[in-house]
């Protein structure tokens, strides 16, 4: 069957994140947002872990459905471990993401990642864990437990950031590199990026919101075509064969990259935001205080690509970039989206055409327009041509993105 899924979210005990993010919001919004698969997120919290066992019911096989509910969500076992260590005489701060196909192996991991760091600080959890140890932990407990590098390009906290990552993922994970089957490319990157080293030809490329608060699950998702159950999304991910892959994983769905606020190179305290190519003319110095830039994604991708700007492996994934309904809306009517407006048309929308993806995704220009405004209709159409203007996001400034309407 076909679904969507979003793999990486984060619970109510995650730091910086919404009170409102418990299982039972998680489930409503994953089905107005057109999300059949969550992750759970934070499985490694013992209150979240608890919450978990007492809300939801075994469904298909290693996936879970909220009790006493007529959602027809379902929630996979995942959460986020933020290692941080050093090697090679360098700092390095890898966050990872754990998925698991039952409680039994979730409370086994628990069991042995307590005896390292402190799991009920933080819904996303430090520890002091060289990220090959981490794999290697996890792969004891259960071999069908997956690991998956978070946002891998993210310049403070990921296996290629500029500021405390690798070059490689064999330089990060040595000889449990070929137990890496998939990396989350993250919002400041998409999959043409990705595609232009060839280190990662073998590898399939993942999007997840990431979500801190409801509004923002399925920002980043994946559409897959196979059986509903842990394995048939396990299966889906290991595979290393690109034609084999292509007929279970259909394409991802992406922010548009240059949103993300690490795109560009910059530095926030000064409001410099700088291309790759201006922060090799100012020697990646801030011209105002004369500090190091935050060196963003798609300079980083530039230092280690192989290829050209443009290319494209044979079988490679597709993906569609999206800008949530909400932000459509107020781009289109010309409003913040934190105007009235904008939930009176979102929600009448959501009523009368389905989920947010759907209509995004699906519904005809006729169809929005019927249940919104032309206006509305307008933007979702020139955003699904990709007729768009991006200022680049950097150093933690979201990029402004604009509708050519």
């Amino acid at each position: 069957m076909n679904f969507i899924a979003d793999f990486h979210i984060h619970s109510k005990y995650s730091r910086a994140v919404s009170p409102q993010m418990n299982l039972a919001n998680l489930a409503k919004w994953a089905e107005i947002k057109g999300i059949k698969v969550l992750g759970t997120g934070d499985f490694t919290h013992p209150k979240w872990l608890k919450s978990i066992k007492k809300e939801l019911n075994p469904a298909e096989s290693g996936l879970f459905s909220l009790k006493k509910s007529n959602f027809g969500t379902r929630f996979i076992l995942t959460s986020e471990i933020s290692c941080i260590y050093k090697k090679n005489g360098k700092v390095r701060k890898i966050h990872i993401i754990i998925f698991a196909p039952s409680i039994n192996t979730v409370e086994k991991i628990n069991e042995k990642l307590s005896k390292i760091g402190n799991l009920h600080s933080d819904g996303r959890p430090i520890l002091g864990l060289d990220a090959k140890e981490l794999v290697k932990i996890v792969l004891e407990v259960d071999k069908d437990c997956l690991v998956v590098p978070a946002h891998a390009w993210t310049p403070w906290f990921s296996v290629f950031g500029s500021k405390s990552g690798f070059n490689s993922l064999e330089e990060c994970f040595e000889e449990y590199t070929k137990y890496i089957y998939a990396i989350e490319t993250g919002l400041c990157s998409d999959p043409k990026m990705n595609w232009r080293l060839s280190q990662l030809d073998k590898i399939n490329l993942i999007s997840n919101s990431d979500a801190h608060s409801l509004a923002k699950i399925g920002r980043e998702a994946n559409v897959f075509t196979t059986e509903l159950s842990y394995k048939g999304i396990a299966d889906a991910l290991k595979s290393k064969t690109p034609k084999v892959r292509s007929k279970k994983f259909l394409y991802t769905i992406e922010f548009f990259p240059e949103e993300g606020k690490y795109h560009y190179d910059g530095h926030r305290l000064c409001g410099i935001s700088y291309s790759p190519r201006q922060s090799k003319k100012n020697k990646n110095i801030c011209p105002k205080c004369k500090k190091k830039l935050v060196i963003g994604v798609l300079n980083r991708v530039e230092e280690l690509a192989d290829r050209p700007e443009g290319f494209v492996p044979k079988n490679a994934i597709p993906f569609k970039s999206l800008i949530p309904l909400n932000e459509v809306i107020a781009e289109s009517i010309g409003v913040s989206v934190l105007s009235k407006e904008v939930p009176k048309y979102y929600n009448n929308l959501i009523k009368n055409l389905g989920n947010e993806l759907e209509i995004l995704l699906e519904s005809t220009e006729e169809e929005i327009k019927k249940w919104s405004l032309p206006e509305i209709a307008t933007g979702v159409i020139k955003m699904r041509q990709g007729k768009v203007s991006i200022k680049p996001g950097y150093d933690g400034v979201y990029g402004k993105i604009k509708i050519l309407l």
